[in-house]
C-alpha cells in the first residue's frame, strides 16, 4: 500500500473507530489491512479475568474447590501451574479468599512475564517499576518467600498498593525501595535476576481502557522510548555476568519493545537475547515497518488482543555473557 493509499486508508478506520489516525496508520504499516481491522475488532472483545494462585498460602486443587463453592470456575492456563482463566458472578476483589491473599487477580501476560524471569529459592531478585505488586509476590511467591526481592517504585502512592499486597499475600522474602530506578546502579546489590517491567504508553490495554485510541500521541511514545531505554540501560549496568533479566511492556509499539532491546544490544555486545522455554504469544518483530533489528528478535515473544484473546504485551529475555 502506497503511502498515500495508506494514510487516506488510515483516516477512514480511525474515523468509523475512534481511534487517532496515526495509530491506525502504524497498524496498517505493520500488519496490513486484513489484520489491522482483526485487531480492532479484538479490542472491543471483553478479557477473560484471570487469577494466579498464591501457593505460599493454599494449593491450587484447594482453592479450586473453594471457589467452586461460590459459583466461580477456573480455567487452567496451559503454560502457567499458577494461573488460571476465572469466571465471577461478582468481583473478583470481593471474595474472602481473595482478601486473605489466596489468589492475586492479574492478567496472563503479566504472570508470563515473571514465569519468564524463573526466580529460583535462595536469589536475588530486583523488581523495578514494581507497584502494584503482582510481579513482586509472583516472584517471592516461585522463590518459596526465601532469598530476597528488591522491589523498587517511584510512586509513593503506588508503594502503598505494593505494600499492602505483599502483607495480604504473605510475603516475607521482600525489601521496597522507593527511588528512580534510573540510578538502579548505584544500588550497590549483585542480583541474579532483574524484572523490569518497564513504565510505558500502554498502547496494549486497549481492549481493558478503550480511553486509549485517543489518550496518547506519537510525542507520548517517544517520552515513554527514552525512559524505557534509560531504565533498561540502568538494568543493564547493574546486572552481573551470568545475570538473567527480562524486559516487558504492556505496549504494542514496537518503538518501545523491539527498537529499544535492539539499541542495548547495539551498545552492549555482552548481552543477548534468549529463547523462551514456554509455548505461548507469537514472536516479536524483527522487521517492523521494514527497518531490520537484531535477528535475534524473533526469540522475544508477544501477545495480541486479535490473537492470543489477551491485552497487548511484549516480553524478551536477555543474558549478559
Amino acid at each position: 500500500m502506497a503511502n498515500r493509499q495508506l494514510r487516506q486508508k488510515a483516516k477512514e478506520l480511525a474515523k468509523a473507530t475512534g481511534y487517532l489516525p496515526y495509530m491506525i496508520e502504524r497498524y496498517l504499516a505493520l500488519w496490513g489491512e486484513k489484520e489491522t481491522i482483526q485487531f480492532i475488532e479484538a479490542c472491543e472483545e471483553q478479557i477473560t479475568t484471570s487469577v494466579r494462585v498464591n501457593s505460599l498460602k493454599i494449593d491450587a486443587e484447594a482453592l479450586r474447590t473453594r471457589l467452586h463453592i461460590k459459583q466461580v470456575t477456573l480455567k487452567p492456563v496451559e503454560w502457567l501451574d499458577e494461573g488460571f482463566w476465572a469466571e465471577f458472578e461478582g468481583s473478583p476483589g470481593s471474595l474472602f479468599e481473595h482478601m486473605l491473599g489466596y489468589y492475586y487477580v492479574q492478567g496472563v501476560p503479566s504472570m508470563t512475564v515473571t514465569k519468564v524471569l524463573d526466580p529460583h529459592p535462595g536469589e536475588t531478585v530486583i523488581d523495578v517499576a514494581a507497584a502494584p505488586g503482582g510481579k513482586t509476590t509472583h516472584i517471592a511467591q516461585l522463590m518459596e518467600n526465601t532469598g530476597t526481592v528488591i522491589a523498587i517504585d517511584e510512586d509513593r502512592q503506588r508503594i502503598k498498593s505494593l505494600e499492602s499486597n505483599i502483607q495480604r499475600c504473605g510475603v516475607s522474602n521482600a525489601i521496597i525501595l522507593r527511588g528512580d530506578a534510573k540510578k538502579l546502579d548505584r544500588l550497590g546489590h549483585t542480583p541474579d535476576r532483574i524484572l523490569l517491567d518497564s513504565p510505558c504508553s500502554g498502547e496494549g490495554l486497549i481492549p481493558l481502557d478503550p480511553s486509549r485510541k485517543t489518550s496518547t500521541s506519537m510525542a507520548d511514545i517517544r517520552f515513554c522510548a527514552t525512559r524505557e531505554d534509560q531504565l533498561l540501560e540502568a538494568a543493564v549496568n547493574a546486572l552481573p555476568s551470568g545475570g538473567t533479566m527480562v524486559y516487558s511492556t504492556c505496549s504494542i509499539a514496537p518503538e518501545e519493545n523491539e527498537y529499544i532491546v535492539d539499541e542495548i544490544l547495539h551498545r552492549h555486545p555482552d548481552m543477548r537475547i534468549v529463547a523462551i522455554p514456554l509455548e505461548f504469544g507469537s514472536p516479536g518483530y524483527s522487521q517492523p515497518y521494514g527497518v531490520e533489528l537484531n535477528e535475534s528478535m524473533t526469540l522475544t515473544r508477544r501477545f495480541l488482543p486479535h490473537l492470543h484473546g489477551t491485552e497487548g504485551f511484549f516480553i524478551c529475555k536477555l543474558e549478559k555473557e
